[in-house]
């Protein structure tokens, strides 16, 4: 998710999930080639396994984005066919390259060329485009992708609009179609299905993995971080399951204040490019709001990171204790 999952974001996430993997931004191609590498490419390695998403169509540009990829070290280059906005579609990539499957076919047959079995090469798709709804569009989509050696599609279970609709309406107002994703997997049984769009729970992931191999959540993961608190248990049987309460935000919010500080000593980051990908830890708890306040209030920034920590906490207890009185 462009501007969200930054590498911060990610170390945030890998606390709380060991096993899950987890994705870039989207990188353009452009960026890659002519930008700031490491601002774009590094990370920290507890964040493995990790996808490198990138955004582009030139094959050959594609190909020197697998080459860093890994060079760099990911476990996975994932391409973008299924971001609906417009500056992405003034580059000529996301979702409007659903309307050109000979281009991503040639995209990634480029890249499985630079990466042979080093990595894999993977498509986040639509279900379709605008008004198409058909089935035999997006199945005639993967089909063609497939015979390039791409073996997994990671498929959001709404159309894209390319015109009328914002970003965020386009992950809000084309109806998700789950038949449609489950329908690929009966028809390419061969192929890795990861369904994407509208999960919020654990029981509705575990309800899709009766019939397709993967689920994606995104938004949901971000707001609500301790919706990731028991899927290693769940879905990899690693350990047990940690109880969500109180102690349990409190431990993630001080390994983050280390990670903080580290990254301040190291590289000048404010702590408030970090911070920001906290504030949905105490969601749904007494007092939360009024955490979320402190830590955004601008006038704060100036101050060390662990004063702000004290600030939040004691308004967010002040908060909770009125609640319980009134």
């Amino acid at each position: 998710m462009m501007d969200w999952t930054d590498r911060h974001c990610r170390y945030f996430h890998r606390l709380i999930s060991r096993h899950t993997r987890l994705y870039t931004e989207m990188v353009t191609t452009g960026a890659l080639l002519h930008g700031d590498l490491p601002r774009h490419l590094d990370f920290d390695a507890a964040e493995q396994p990790l996808a490198l998403q990138v955004g582009g169509s030139e094959p050959a540009d594609l190909a020197q984005a697998a080459r860093l990829a890994r060079q760099w070290g990911y476990a996975e280059i994932n391409l973008n066919c299924g971001c609906p906005s417009e500056r992405v579609q003034r580059g000529a990539f996301g979702a409007c390259l659903m309307a050109e499957p000979a281009l991503v076919h040639d995209g990634v047959s480029a890249m499985r060329a630079v990466l042979g079995d080093d990595l894999p090469v993977t498509v986040k798709h639509r279900i379709g485009i605008d008004r198409v709804e058909r089935y035999d569009f997006v199945r005639d989509f993967v089909g063609t992708v497939a015979e390039a050696g791409c073996s997994v599609f990671i498929v959001h279970a709404r159309n894209a609009w390319l015109q009328g609709l914002s970003p965020k309406e386009n992950r809000e107002l084309p109806p998700l179609r789950y038949s449609l994703v489950q329908r690929l997997k009966l028809d390419f049984p061969a192929l890795t299905v990861v369904l994407n769009g509208g999960v919020t729970t654990d029981d509705q992931i575990t309800e899709h993995l009766g019939v397709v191999d993967g689920v994606m959540v995104g938004r949901e993961a971000y707001h609500h971080p301790s919706t990731m608190a028991a899927w290693d248990a769940r879905f990899w049987g690693a350990g047990e399951a940690p109880t969500v309460d109180d102690d349990w935000r409190l431990g993630l919010e001080q390994h983050m204040l280390a990670y903080i500080e580290r990254e301040l000593a190291l590289h000048g980051t404010p702590w408030t490019h970090i911070q920001r990908h906290m504030l949905g830890l105490w969601n749904g708890q007494p007092g939360a709001r009024r955490w979320r306040q402190v830590w955004s209030d601008h006038r704060l920034k100036a101050l060390p990171v662990r004063e702000v920590a004290v600030q939040a906490h004691a308004a967010r207890q002040g908060a909770a204790a009125l609640a319980v009185l009134n």
